[in-house]
């Protein structure tokens, strides 16, 4: 249930409140495991996932996913795929693939195979030898043109016949904006509908998802100290600072550490925080698209409401024992949302059932 409160802007883009919330379901569902997971949205959204499963049998849509940089894309639309099938449903993440381009470009075969398919496909101003050439010794601060995006993504798209794509990370631009709403008649997709997701995430939750940010050396496995702790917690005397040590059970659980820049938090990104933002705004005025607006806070006068407490993001903090064992505390994580009101942050599969549940009503299944 979406709820707007009156006379009164909750978040600086003004998404509505979404109740997930439902009277007379008590059971507090382990969302953490995939297990839990399945029987909380079974709970919380089963009729619309049925309706949701049942549509994607036959049809398909592509989803355009607009936020801000670290505001949870990638991750909500892999757990709607982790629901509703991940045969149905494929993550296009623009960034990755752009990132992609390097080792394509340092393969002769790769790099003829993407000449061809761009002599084909590619219509842009930017002589084709100069994008080659950009490419080969590209700075990832370069901007790509529009034209070539669109092409690449027109490529990848065609590896992924009928399936429901969430495309994150494109458009970038209103220019883009107005691209993507076409290019997919060329590529045999003109009987899907377009949907413009949005989010909209406090920048103190973005801040600090970066300032605490840990990976793991060897695996590569992303924690936060202060909000998603692993289980194998430790303390280094030398500095008075608590760690993590990784425990994926596929490694060896090494000491993970922070990468270099993150305890400057936004920071840096300041200026593409706004542009994101920006884009939002503009989307939101664009005629003929449905949209689905996904919100990660909510007022902490209003959680009793509209949450159950287990969907609220938990803040960690460790507490070293007089054995030198190490106490791990579990509070609600609470921040100042962009509008100065103290708010909540939720735990992913509180967003998706919104997103469940407005996907449906945008797409009209019946």
């Amino acid at each position: 249930m979406i709820i707007r409160q009156k006379n009164k802007k909750m978040s600086s883009l003004n998404f509505p409140l979404f109740k997930t919330k439902i009277e007379g379901l008590d059971k507090r569902f382990d969302i953490t495991s995939p297990s839990g997971r399945a029987e909380y949205f079974e709970a919380k959204a089963g009729p619309e996932i049925k309706k949701l499963k049942g549509y994607l049998q036959e049809n398909s849509f592509i989803a355009y996913l607009l936020g801000k940089k670290n505001s949870g894309k990638g991750t909500y639309a892999k757990m709607l795929a982790e629901i509703v099938g991940n045969d149905k449903i494929v993550h296009l993440s623009v960034g990755d693939m752009i990132r992609d381009l390097d080792e394509v470009a340092a393969d002769p075969e790769k790099k003829k195979d993407l000449v061809a398919f761009l002599e084909k496909n590619y219509r842009g101003y930017l002589h084709l030898d100069e994008i080659m050439e950009a490419l080969e010794g590209r700075s990832t601060k370069v901007l790509l043109p529009s034209e070539l995006i669109l092409a690449l993504v027109k490529k990848k798209i065609s590896l992924m016949p009928k399936k429901a794509i969430f495309i994150d990370g494109f458009p970038r631009s209103m220019d883009q904006v107005s691209y993507s709403l076409f290019f997919r008649d060329l590529m045999g997709y003109r009987d899907d509908p377009d949907v413009f997701v949005m989010i909209d995430v406090p920048e103190a939750v973005i801040d600090e998802r970066i300032k605490y940010r840990l990976i793991c050396p060897l695996c590569k496995t992303s924690r936060n100290l202060k909000l998603l702790a692993t289980t194998k917690p430790g303390y280094d005397k030398e500095t008075e600072r608590f760690y993590l040590n990784c425990d994926n059970p596929e490694c060896t659980g090494a000491r993970m550490g922070t990468k270099e820049g993150d305890e400057l938090g936004i920071g840096p990104i300041k200026e593409r925080l706004k542009n994101d933002e920006d884009l939002m705004r503009k989307a939101m005025t664009l005629y003929g698209v449905p949209k689905i607006f996904l919100r990660n806070s909510v007022p902490v006068d209003k959680a009793e409401e509209f949450l159950d407490s287990y969907e609220i993001t938990p803040e960690y903090t460790y507490e070293l024992q007089a054995d030198d064992s190490i106490k791990v505390g579990e509070k609600p994580w609470q921040v100042i949302d962009d509008e100065g009101v103290a708010s909540y942050s939720l735990m992913p599969p509180a967003v998706v059932v919104s997103l469940i549940k407005q996907l449906v009503e945008a797409l009209g299944i019946k």
